[in-house]
Order: C-alpha cells, then sequence, then structure tokens
C-alpha cells in the first residue's frame, strides 16, 4: 500500500505513519520540515501546502493509493491540494474534528447531526467565534470537509471526526498537565464528579482506524472518539496517581461552584467542561466499522512513560493555555472550604 500522509509530524501524522510504516506499507510525508525529524522510513518531500508549485511538484512525485489529511485547515488550499492530487491517488482521508457539528458541544451528537455550512472554496476569514458555540475553526474545517468530497467524490472521501485526542506526543498538554499535577501530590483541585464519563480517543487507536479505512474502502463520515459512557474523570485521575506512584487527595468541586469561581473550563482544568454533548458522542458507525479503543488506563500509563523516558513537547500555540496556576487553585480550594458546601 503506498501512503501519501499531509502534514503533521508531532502527533496524529506521526501516529498514522508509524501505524503505516509498521504495517509495511510504504510512505510519503509532505510538510515543511520545520519541525521534528520524521520516522526514516518514511520518504520525505519538503514544501509547503499554500504554494501551488509545491503541491504540483508533490503531485507529479505519485502515485498513492490514498493521502491522509491532517494538516487542512482553509476549505480554499484544501480544495486546491485534493484537486492536484486526485488524479494520482485512490482515497482522500480528511481528519476533521466534532467543531465541524452546528451543536457541539451543548447536544449530543451523531453523524446525522447538522453540519456547520462552510463552502468548499471559503477563504481563512469565513466563520466566526461564537461563545459557548460554533467557532471559526469549526466553520473551517467543516468547508474543508466539502472541499475533500469536491474533489475526490463522496465513495473515494472518508472523513474522520475525532474529538479529544490524547496519547504519547500530545503537544497540547491536556494529559501531561494533569499528570504532571497530580504527580506533584497534595490537594488537588477535580473537577465536576468522578462519576462523569469522558471520551478522549488514543492517538494510536485513531491511526489504526485511518489505516483500517483505507484497507477497507470506507466512505463518508465518522466520529472517531471512545465508547459513551466509558471511562470516567474519576478513572482517569485514579490512574495519574498510580502511574506517577503519588498520593495525592482529589477534592471534587461542582460545576456551579467552580462557574462561580471564576475557574475556566477546558483549559484551566483541562477536559472538564460542562456542557450536555461534549462527551454524548456517539460513535456505534466507527466501532461497526472497526474502530477499537484501548482502555483509558493504558494511554495514560504509556503518556507517562513518554513523558519520562522522551521528554514532553508542547509545541502548540494553545500549551500555555492549559492548566491552573498552583495559587489560584488553592484560592478555589479555601473558598470551597470556607463555603461550607459539600459534594454529597
Amino acid at each position: 500500500m503506498h501512503l501519501l500522509v499531509l502534514g503533521g509530524t508531532w502527533f496524529v501524522g506521526h501516529a498514522i505513519v508509524k501505524a503505516a510504516i509498521d504495517a509495511g506499507w510504504e510512505v510519503t510525508t509532505f510538510n515543511r520540515g520545520t519541525s521534528d525529524p520524521f520516522l526514516k522510513a518514511a520518504r520525505p518531500v519538503r514544501g509547503d501546502r499554500t504554494r501551488p508549485e509545491d503541491i504540483a511538484r508533490l503531485a507529479a512525485a505519485g502515485s498513492w493509493d490514498a493521502v491522509v489529511d491532517t494538516s487542512g485547515y482553509v476549505p480554499a488550499n484544501t480544495l486546491a491540494v485534493a484537486r492536484a492530487l486526485a488524479p494520482v491517488s485512490g482515497y482522500y482521508v480528511f481528519v476533521s474534528s466534532v467543531s465541524v457539528y452546528q451543536d457541539w458541544p451543548a447536544k449530543p451528537l451523531s453523524e446525522h447531526s447538522d453540519v456547520l455550512y462552510c463552502p468548499p472554496d471559503a477563504s481563512p476569514d469565513y466563520g466566526t467565534d461564537i461563545e459557548d458555540g460554533p467557532t471559526q475553526y469549526g466553520y473551517q474545517k467543516a468547508g474543508s470537509e466539502a472541499a475533500a468530497v469536491a474533489a475526490f467524490g463522496v465513495d473515494r472521501t472518508t472523513i474522520l471526526r475525532p474529538g479529544v485526542v490524547l496519547g504519547p506526543r500530545e503537544y497540547v498538554g491536556r494529559l501531561p498537565w494533569w499528570l504532571r499535577r497530580v504527580a506533584a501530590g497534595g490537594e488537588v483541585l477535580a473537577p465536576g464528579s468522578p462519576d462523569r464519563t469522558i471520551q478522549p480517543v488514543d492517538v494510536r487507536d485513531l491511526a489504526a482506524f485511518t489505516l483500517h479505512a483505507i484497507t477497507e474502502h470506507l466512505s463518508g463520515p465518522f466520529n472517531v472518539c471512545a465508547p459513551v459512557n466509558g471511562a470516567t474523570f474519576g478513572d482517569m485521575l485514579t490512574e495519574c496517581a498510580h502511574v506517577t506512584r503519588s498520593d495525592p487527595s482529589f477534592t471534587w468541586i461542582p460545576d456551579d461552584a467552580l462557574l462561580r469561581y471564576g475557574v475556566r473550563q477546558w483549559s484551566e482544568l483541562p477536559l472538564w467542561r460542562t456542557f450536555d454533548g461534549v462527551w454524548r458522542v456517539e460513535t456505534s458507525a466507527a466501532q461497526a466499522a472497526g474502530l477499537r479503543c484501548r482502555p483509558l488506563a493504558e494511554t495514560v500509563r504509556d503518556t507517562w512513560r513518554w513523558m519520562v523516558e522522551s521528554g514532553e513537547v508542547s509545541a502548540h500555540d494553545r500549551a500555555a493555555e492549559i492548566g491552573i496556576s498552583r495559587e489560584k487553585e488553592a484560592q478555589v480550594l479555601d473558598a470551597w472550604r470556607r463555603s461550607g458546601e459539600r459534594t454529597g
């Protein structure tokens, strides 16, 4: 199998390339070569996807059985790239996001839920951010999905819509932050309820399903998350304590109190968000098609091992937003104690 992977040398793209190489596939990568040196078994083609001459040179280096696009964010650019590669590629797998849904994160979702409208040739300024609603990122990803379909057709296009992706090499730093905080011990502010179920997908499971979709010629959209009502937030933090060999004391503070204390969802306490649809993304279509998700405990364990053995990577510009300061955490815990409230 001949595979072309666009972009992504750190996390999702890296996992897909590694999985393909391990499966014996011949892999070509296309990126600017500005980050981590890629796996040596892959054939690198250097270039910028926004430069037409670079894309033409890439197309001339083909052909491939499939293309996996992990770096498409602007519809007009995705359309240009996909059109250039359509004559020399069998399938186009576009890595999108659950952010394309109109009702995310407010309501539970399935592949039948309405998607944000964005034309396939939209420019980077299309769409807008609405507080607790659709984002420009979601609009742009929706338009890029449409661009992939416009270039390759429905039967030759697979759309993968992951939610939160965790695992080794995670550069946004959500799980790494929790691992570092729990490893430090002491009283740890824990958000909401330990029984809240969560659906992060391991990056290696996303990669495995990507290859499976190619070999099985799957088409259409698939939500790629762990099953609904699986692991809990409490499970994750308990496993963080186990793998770091620490002995923290978790103080679970209800959502409404955290909101009153001005704690920012999703960033100051990573993976904590109160909206009904955040962790209720239906994944039965992907599971029926072959998605297999490892236990969250394995993701936590392997992420900690990567952090210890290889050094943590926090190259994403959003990494600086992740995590509550120890000073604010102490203030919130003190306010909670003084309030006299109880979690029950």
